[in-house]
């Protein structure tokens, strides 16, 4: 096998209980990560899926919408663990594992693509970032007075390599009335909620104990930073919906609201 995605279902969240299982518009949101993530891996070589979970109804609830599960056990709290815990399971190794996260079912296609496409290209860690122009911007600090925790963006070098990723929005932006003036796009980069791994990276990243300030930001991906790992970010276009997680009540009806006056972008 040469690349394994992986979509970790976790039953607990303190924000959202049981939040696999919770219906968006109809489809649980498990559903609509399982639908985007089968569209986006069409036609590619040699990738399979998988829902990594801890608990048996959302392992027959992803059974039941026609994708794979894994059980994993409940101590694992994070979904890259989780993620390498199926992976372990299978019984050839894969070379790449995806970490799809489960509550971003409306991110785009491409960007799955992208980070599969990356990992081939020799990154250790590949993950997708979105330029923000300026009115998604002002959406962002508006959304992050209600969900501060909602939303992550990401410091990068001109070559892609990230230098940090925060729950704040990064960089300050000195002078910014003149920037808006002068440039269509702000000089923040919104985070995708996808992270795809070589074997031995995602093997050495999960050995090592949690970093303080990973605990800090509640951003497992500090870690490999802060171990020296670098992460490759590619940039992708901006979806039709926001691409942040769904962590509150709040959000569903954010996206529901987006689907009544957009529509459906998920596959059937």
């Amino acid at each position: 096998m040469n690349s394994l995605i992986v979509i970790p279902a976790r039953a607990g969240s303190s924000r959202l209980p049981r939040k696999p299982l919770r219906l968006i518009a109809g489809r649980t949101l498990l559903h609509r990560t399982i639908a985007m993530a089968r569209a986006a891996i069409a036609g590619i070589a040699d990738a399979e899926l998988v829902v990594a979970t801890d608990d048996s109804e959302i392992a027959d609830h992803a059974n039941a919408v026609g994708c794979a599960a894994a059980m994993t056990e409940s101590a694992i709290a994070t979904g890259s663990g989780r993620a390498l815990a199926a992976a372990l399971q299978r019984p050839e190794s894969p070379r790449f594992i995806v970490n799809l996260q489960g509550d971003s079912p409306f991110q785009p296609q491409g960007a799955l693509r992208a980070v599969i496409a990356a990992l081939h290209s020799g990154a250790e860690v590949a993950t997708p970032v979105i330029a923000l122009d300026w009115s998604a911007l002002d959406a962002l600090r508006d959304h992050k007075l209600r969900s501060p925790f909602s939303g992550t963006t990401c410091a990068r070098a001109p070559d892609g390599r990230a230098l940090w990723f925060s729950k704040t929005i990064i960089p300050a932006i000195r002078d910014e009335q003149a920037l808006r003036a002068t440039q269509p796009l702000s000089p923040v980069w919104r985070h995708v909620g996808l992270y795809g791994y070589t074997l031995d990276a995602l093997t050495r990243f999960e050995a090592a104990s949690p970093t303080a300030l990973e605990q800090l930001e509640g951003l497992e991906q500090l870690r490999l930073l802060e171990l020296g790992i670098p992460v490759t970010t590619v940039a992708i276009d901006p979806p039709i919906f926001d691409s942040s997680g769904i962590d509150t009540e709040a959000d569903i009806q954010r996206v529901e609201a987006l689907i009544a006056t957009h529509g459906d972008p998920t596959p059937t």
